[in-house]
């Protein structure tokens, strides 16, 4: 799987891309991050990326030509017939979730889109006719989180990430029925007064995978009843 990051600011990546699961992906060969600063596509010695808005109004916009030609480029520089799959992250996109998650595990190569200020000069979208998604309803100074959350829930789809295949069919929304996760319970067996539920301890497989259908049903009654319906 590869992600192709087009960003006003690459550095914010440094620590991201050398940490954890993702790191060791990478090191495997198993996902390959690449960043790109669309600030390589200017013309000007300024570097500019950004202008007022026609019309007026507060704050900049991203100006269309050094964003659809980075697009453009890094599309471009490989030989292979597989140009990726184009994300804007966007507050304005289709809300990001399990689901979404598993169609872009689909991809071979996604380029993720990042925006900064006011947002984007809206031809970018005629032009490009990206894949806009959003993490949610709310706003971001940019699309770097954004990318990175897509990233990290992404890369866990990919076969041998997480080492156990079946991890990450038992997370939250990967579930039967797109439930929420069981309760989780390791040493010590008794901490505070609290005890680790007896069924758990029993070795009983049948009576353990019965108690975790429950246990994920009752946690999703009560704190999703919506992923029921």
């Amino acid at each position: 799987m590869r992600f192709d990051v087009l960003t006003l600011f690459p550095e914010m990546f440094t620590g991201y891309l050398g940490e954890s699961v993702l790191k060791r992906a990478i090191e495997r060969g198993l996902v390959d991050v690449r960043l790109h600063n669309i600030r390589d596509w200017t013309d000007d010695k300024h570097h500019s990326v950004d202008d007022r808005p026609f019309g007026g109004g507060p704050g900049m916009v991203l100006m269309a030509p050094p964003v659809v030609e980075c697009v453009e480029a890094v599309r471009g520089s490989e030989d292979s017939e597989d140009k990726g799959h184009l994300v804007l992250l966007s507050p304005q996109g289709r809300r990001l979730d399990q689901s979404i998650v598993e169609e872009l595990a689909g991809h071979r190569r996604i380029l993720l889109l990042c925006g900064r200020y006011e947002g984007f000069d809206d031809r970018i979208r005629t032009i490009l006719r990206p894949d806009e998604i959003s993490i949610g309803d709310y706003v971001l100074n940019g699309g770097e989180v954004a990318a990175m959350a897509v990233i990290d829930s992404v890369m866990r789809l990919v076969p041998d990430v997480l080492g156990d295949e079946d991890s990450s069919g038992e997370d939250s929304f990967s579930r039967p029925g797109g439930l929420l996760e069981y309760a989780q319970y390791t040493r010590p067996r008794v901490w505070r007064d609290l005890e680790v539920p007896p069924v758990l301890l029993s070795g009983n497989h049948q009576e353990i995978a019965r108690w975790r259908e429950e246990d994920s049903r009752r946690r999703t009654r009560q704190r999703r009843p919506d992923l029921l319906e």
